[in-house]
């Protein structure tokens, strides 16, 4: 059901077009004045007004203008008894949605408010989308507090909203593609184009055809003519994944592309202009690259304008705890429920993992947790297996590594033992008394046990705080 306001200074009129809006069921405000229809306007909230043209206060060219600057996601129809063709051709361009001519016919004014109502819900998609497009690709989604990562943070929003060239360096995993939207959805380029290709997944005939088009007849199979992807990203921003791939043929056209801003279709003898940004991605170091002759040198310049590297998750490791609680929220919202909890010993199993794979492998630790969790709370055992081993035989290991071997079994007991009591008492702030209480022994006992096999901690000379 929509709400429509309905101006036209004879009743008639009026009552006829509310008969056929309610017997569609909408919501109807019925008004035989401009001026008090558009007084009312802010508290009604119409999805459609329909407007006669001529009316004595107020024109439904006046009632058009009025919606158009005051409400946007309202559509207009304007009725008149005068049609021609300058009176419609003036009413779409100050942004009528339709015109509608008297007489009508019953199905034609209702399949007119119809499409109205469609278009607007269309409208109103495309708005929502375009902003939860824009929230999910701000930076602030791209998730860390480490000191690694406020540097990159600083960084691409320095250089979001410019058309500098900009490289993305990191190993697969870290999120670059992300970095690439976020750079896209922050900047001026906004409403045109993203366009994204993995230059290693396609042979150098493809992806030669593919980035740059061809003509009819360049080679067996080109059966017309195609834009490639540079025209295509028109205005806005092309990211090449995986750049570090791309054939020494194929590096001399996109060097060419950034110098002249302008792409040759493959069997073309012309050139066309193109206004895209280009963001670049490589998942390995191209300086080596340059040096061994496999990367052009001057093409490495034209991409590394801005260059931005991306962390390994195993060089930030504080942030898991921060990635882990988004990817719960994110699996919590694809199905609908609740975010599950996590363990505290799934958490610090997880935090000392060092992520081969890097963000990406941690984002599937969860998806797949979250399947296998029988209730509410992700434990150690919901982790895969690879994950759970490697750490608990690291600490193992570690652990081993530093016991002193070559004690007799009873000084190591008496070792752990007073370094165990000067913990505690360092834990009670030196108080003795209340140490020995916490431990389930007399004070004499304690003082016995702590210095039986040493000298006497510097924490057990502490005066007891009071």
């Amino acid at each position: 059901m929509a709400k429509i306001v309905i101006i036209d200074d004879e009743p008639a009129m009026v009552e006829v077009i509310v008969t056929l809006c309610r017997e569609k069921g909408h919501q109807v405000y019925p008004f035989n004045q401009a001026q008090k229809a558009v007084e009312q306007l802010d508290a009604i909230q119409p999805h459609v007004v329909i407007a006669d043209i001529r009316m004595e206060t107020m024109s439904g060219f006046d009632v058009l203008r009025h919606v158009r600057e005051h409400h946007r996601q309202t559509a207009v129809i304007l009725i008149t008894a005068y049609a021609s063709v300058e009176t419609a051709v003036e009413a779409m361009k100050m942004g009528a949605y339709d015109y509608v001519t008297k007489p009508f016919k019953i199905d034609e004014l209702q399949m007119t408010v119809q499409r109205a109502l469609d278009y607007q819900a269309a409208v109103r998609e495309n708005v929502y989308l375009r902003k939860e497009l824009k929230n999910k690709y701000k930076f602030e989604n791209i998730i860390g507090t480490s000191p690694t990562m406020q540097q990159v943070y600083s960084l691409i929003s320095k250089v979001a909203d410019t058309d500098s060239t900009v490289l993305i360096q990191g190993e697969s995993g870290t999120g670059k593609e992300l970095v690439a939207r976020g750079l896209h959805f922050n900047s001026n380029r906004q409403h045109h184009p993203f366009v994204a290709i993995n230059c290693s997944a396609l042979p150098e005939n493809l992806l030669e055809s593919e980035l740059f088009g061809h003509k009819k007849g360049a080679f067996t199979g080109a059966v017309a003519d195609k834009r490639g992807l540079f025209e295509e990203a028109n205005l806005g921003t092309i990211f090449l994944d995986e750049v570090n791939s791309m054939a020494p043929q194929l590096q001399t056209k996109l060097l060419r592309v950034l110098q002249e801003r302008e792409v040759r279709r493959v069997g073309d003898n012309k050139s066309s202009p193109v206004n895209v940004r280009v963001v670049g991605a490589t998942n390995e170091p191209l300086l080596p690259k340059l040096k061994d002759g496999t990367f052009r040198e001057d093409l490495y310049y034209r991409l590394a304008v801005i260059p931005i590297e991306i962390p390994a998750l195993r060089e930030r490791l504080e942030d898991v705890p921060l990635l882990v609680n988004h990817f719960l929220q994110k699996q919590a919202a694809s199905s609908g429920g609740e975010p599950k909890k996590i363990d505290p010993k799934a958490i610090d199993i997880l935090s000392h993992y060092r992520y081969p794979g890097n963000v990406r492998e941690l984002e599937n630790a969860i998806e797949r947790a979250c399947a296998l969790c029988e209730d509410e709370v992700i434990l150690p055992s919901d982790l895969p297996p690879q994950i759970v081993s490697e750490v608990l035989g690291n600490k193992e290991e570690s652990a081993r590594a530093t016991l002193p071997v070559g004690l007799k079994l009873t000084d190591f007991i008496h070792q752990q033992e007073r370094t165990y009591i000067e913990a505690t008492i360092e834990h009670c702030g030196g108080a003795r008394e209340k140490a020995a209480h916490m431990l389930g022994i007399s004070l004499s006992t304690m003082h016995r046990k702590g210095e039986a096999n040493g000298k006497v901690s510097p924490v057990k000379k502490k005066k007891a705080r009071r």
